[in-house]
């Protein structure tokens, strides 16, 4: 039952830190543009106008993902309750690597927001 417990917190990580990173960074964008916090990629990081954009965009994505993630991880969890750690083991690595493929998933969208409102030198459309 303790690894069901520790198990299902773990696979919550990453919908948690989802919601909170995605609010983070669509309400209180980092000021300057850095590269070690943030939404770092060659075209977010043109000037401070992709930056922000950015940053508003992938932050709203990931809330939205994150709080949609929350539920489908609880309700996969609830049947393997007093289930054998094999099979918790299987569920929970199964559910950790959805979660990873949407995770990284969530670059291509912001990236296609960001081409389609800037021009390759960062000024906007």
């Amino acid at each position: 039952m303790w690894f069901w417990w520790f198990i299902f917190a773990c696979d919550l990580l990453i919908p948690i830190m989802m919601i909170g990173f995605g609010r983070i960074m669509y309400k209180h964008t980092p000021k300057n543009i850095n590269y070690i916090f943030g939404y770092r990629t060659t075209r977010s990081m043109k000037n401070e106008d992709t930056w922000r954009f950015a940053h508003e965009y992938c932050g709203r994505l990931w809330w939205k993902i994150g709080l949609i993630m929350f539920v489908p991880t609880v309700l996969v969890h609830i049947p393997f309750y007093n289930g054998n750690e094999d099979t918790i083991g299987i569920v929970a690595t199964i559910v950790m690597t959805v979660q990873l493929i949407v995770l990284i998933a969530s670059i291509f969208p912001t990236e296609i927001a960001l081409k389609k409102t800037f021009n390759d030198d960062g000024t906007r459309k």
